[in-house]
């Protein structure tokens, strides 16, 4: 059932996106909130009723990262959202990936596991788009969506050097473990 939403709400971006160009915004923001409800309806379904796997370990970041960054980039172009707060959410992920590429050639497993920081960034993320979303269909505050941009901003940053930092040990510890035993000097 998780990976099942899971796919639902990956299929719910295009239709979101698709409502958001025709500016259709109460339905995108409708569209949206369902997609955020189906985030932590998985997460809830996999982790309580044990049903975690590992397609749903890639599927749900791929389907955050999905619905997260066609958000930004659609509502930064409709200048709903500022243009600085996409790139940082972007580069962030393009930094995620950047970072599973180098794992890949180098042959590192790594267990996908999203730390408490990103958990946190990507909760931060979705109300910011939300309320971005909410005040262009009534008198929302605009103190309220600056409060979640800048949120949504330094979360983002933090997370993003934690999984830096986590991905440069990997690296060390994986390029130690990989050097060829040392030869006692002779004399």
């Amino acid at each position: 059932m998780p990976n099942i939403l899971t796919i639902a709400r990956i299929l719910l971006t295009p239709l979101f996106v698709i409502l958001l160009l025709k500016h259709l915004l109460l339905y995108a923001l409708l569209v949206f909130t369902l997609a955020g409800i189906s985030d932590a309806l998985d997460g809830i379904l996999a982790r309580y009723c044990n049903r975690r796997t590992v397609l749903g370990a890639y599927l749900d970041p791929i389907a955050d990262k999905l619905l997260l960054a066609s958000a930004f980039v659609v509502l930064a172009v409709l200048e709903i959202i500022p243009g600085w707060l996409t790139v940082i959410v972007l580069t962030r992920d393009i930094l995620i990936v950047i970072g599973f590429i180098v794992f890949a050639i180098r042959t590192i497993k790594v267990e996908i596991k999203p730390s408490l920081a990103s958990k946190l960034t990507t909760l931060t993320q979705l109300t910011a788009v939300f309320f971005a979303l909410l005040q262009t269909e009534s008198s929302a505050g605009f103190i309220t969506n600056y409060t979640f941009y800048w949120l949504a901003a330094l979360l983002t940053i933090i997370s993003g050097l934690h999984y830096i930092y986590i991905g440069l040990n990997i690296l060390q510890n994986s390029s130690e473990n990989n050097q060829p035993p040392t030869q006692p000097a002779t004399g």
